[in-house]
């Protein structure tokens, strides 16, 4: 496997300018991760908190108890309850067996960036990801892409499941789950481990209840030999262990919603887009009621917390006692998870996608709010693999790669259809257009004066020969694209690999693809290649 660094935009805006130019955003975050010692100033940062990395061990050791380990999971949890130790951080929805690629790009960035700091810094760095078990966007995470002839089909998971329902609530039917898998695989096409990736993902159903157990049995079957560390953000134990930090964070709502608002007004007027929607009356928590998860609100006026929907109404000293009682009722959105994430983990770095990016961009000032800094903000690694199938139709189309990463191929295939269409067929078909309209306006005048009724005849015959004309020139243009198909479906290939439905890669196709032909070392493979976290995009020549 070779690895090419290209230049691909982030796609947003303020995504880009932290990539390619810090300076203009830096103001925004309280590490500049350009700078040289960056990471060693965040540790001794880090170092001067406290946490408890005691019981956070046992939380996420008890968690990944029914999930495929190794030795290098036991050492992890060992690290982690050193009093020296630091964790890389970064998490995602639990998507359908593991969902887009850009999932299992952002795990490889965790374990590459604590593995390069840990060598660093000379001190013990824990790669962690949790799985974002209390959204509840199921509609979000229940499908895949799958190539069928010439199209690329959204495959969705046929069971129904309840709305506003935690995916980590979310249990499946295991016979559905795996006669759907074997519809994928059978799609996909029998290849060299396809019996293996089916028997990997067969268990991975039978011992899972939860589409969140579902999907971290996968990722640690995938990753159990490189020291990564899984939490579920809705395990119970860990509600327990967040327990003081939901309080801070109910106390401090208001506050922090003021805060983020005040962030999002700067970043207005620099003409910047907001990433995060948020209510101005936003208590930024959920909890989970008989009709599922309520975005909360606090009305000033009343010094009440209400649900979106008005079913819930509580004064703070309730809420306070409903947490005590059953910390499981709560969850985080998208403002507070990264600030209970901080007062959990000592946090080395936060590795995002473009997206997280924007969003930690309007969170500098509630990271103040709850007493914090926010820690280092580092992209995850962009990936796009290139199979040397590919690469031969690039060259032979003479395509561009870093064009066709950002943009496609769809103007060279049209010039394509353009340099081969029979201009000379064309010309005569209109010739012979104009020439019947003209002879039938003679037609249609001389019919006028012997019998009018038959003047809508003349218009329906003129119809019915033109439309034959364009039948015979389609017929034609069917048989010149029938000689050109080996070309066409070339053009179609490159594009569906590298610029599926004019996306990027790694958010539209999964791993299991590239699994079924080259079997789970292939996971190996692409770990063991030397990265730089230096914004660039990674082809991998595969």
């Amino acid at each position: 496997m070779e690895l090419q660094n290209t230049v691909v935009p982030a796609t947003n805006r303020f995504a880009s300018l932290y990539i390619e130019n810090m300076e203009k955003i830096k103001e925004y975050f309280h590490y500049d991760i350009t700078e040289n010692g960056i990471f060693r100033q965040r540790y001794r940062d880090v170092m001067k908190r406290d946490f408890n990395r005691t019981r956070l061990a046992a939380c996420m050791e008890k968690y990944m108890s029914r999930f495929p380990k190794s030795d290098a999971t036991g050492l992890a949890l060992e690290k982690l309850r050193d009093p020296q130790s630091v964790v890389v951080i970064g998490g995602q929805q639990a998507g359908l067996l593991t969902g887009p690629l850009y999932t299992i790009h952002k795990i490889i960035s965790i374990i590459k960036l604590a593995e390069q700091q840990e060598k660093e810094l000379g001190i013990p760095v824990v790669p962690v990801f949790w799985v974002a078990g209390e959204d509840h966007d199921y509609q979000e995470i229940n499908h895949l892409y799958i190539k069928e002839h010439r199209t690329l089909k959204k495959m969705t998971y046929p069971q129904q499941m309840g709305s506003k329902k935690m995916a980590s609530h979310i249990e499946f039917d295991k016979e559905v789950m795996k006669r759907w898998i074997r519809q994928l695989f059978s799609m996909m096409g029998e290849r060299p481990h396809t019996n293996e990736m089916l028997l990997l993902l067969d268990e991975a159903a039978h011992q899972a209840d939860t589409l969140v157990d579902f999907f971290s049995y996968i990722v640690l079957s995938l990753f159990k030999d490189y020291g990564l560390l899984l939490i579920d953000s809705a395990d119970p134990s860990l509600r327990e262990l967040e327990k003081p930090y939901f309080a801070r964070l109910i106390e401090l709502n208001q506050d922090i919603a003021s805060a983020v608002l005040s962030r999002q007004a700067v970043l207005d007027q620099r003409g910047f887009h907001r990433a995060i929607d948020m209510d101005e009356n936003a208590a930024n928590l959920f909890l989970n009621t008989d009709k599922g998860r309520e975005l909360l609100l606090f009305d000033s006026a009343k010094k009440v917390f209400i649900s979106k929907g008005g079913d819930v109404m509580m004064t703070e000293e309730q809420l306070l006692q409903l947490l005590e009682q059953h910390p499981e009722s709560f969850s985080n959105n998208v403002v507070t998870r990264p600030l209970m994430q901080e007062w959990l983990f000592p946090t080395l770095a936060f590795i995002a996608g473009p997206g997280e990016i924007a969003y930690w961009g309007e969170l500098k000032t509630a990271f103040e709010t709850a007493g914090m800094t926010m820690p280092p903000v580092v992209p995850r690694l962009n990936v796009t693999l290139l199979d040397r199938s590919i690469e031969r139709e690039l060259e032979e189309l003479d395509l561009s790669l870093e064009k066709v990463l950002q943009c496609g191929c769809e103007a060279e295939k049209e010039q394509f259809l353009k340099n081969i269409q029979d201009r000379q067929l064309d010309a005569l078909v209109q010739q012979t257009k104009e020439s019947l309209q003209k002879h039938y306006q003679k037609i249609r005048a001389h019919i006028g004066q012997v019998d009018r009724g038959h003047t809508r005849l003349a218009d329906t015959n003129l119809a019915f020969h033109l439309q034959q004309l364009d039948f015979l020139k389609r017929k034609v243009e069917e048989s010149i694209m029938k000689q050109h198909e080996a070309v066409l479906n070339k053009y179609l290939h490159v594009e569906q690999m590298l610029r599926p439905d004019g996306r990027p890669q790694e958010r539209f196709w999964n791993i299991f693809y590239f699994l079924n032909d080259y079997g789970p070392h292939f996971i190996h493979s692409l770990i063991n290649i030397s990265y730089e976290f230096d914004g660039k995009h990674k082809v991998l020549r595969i």
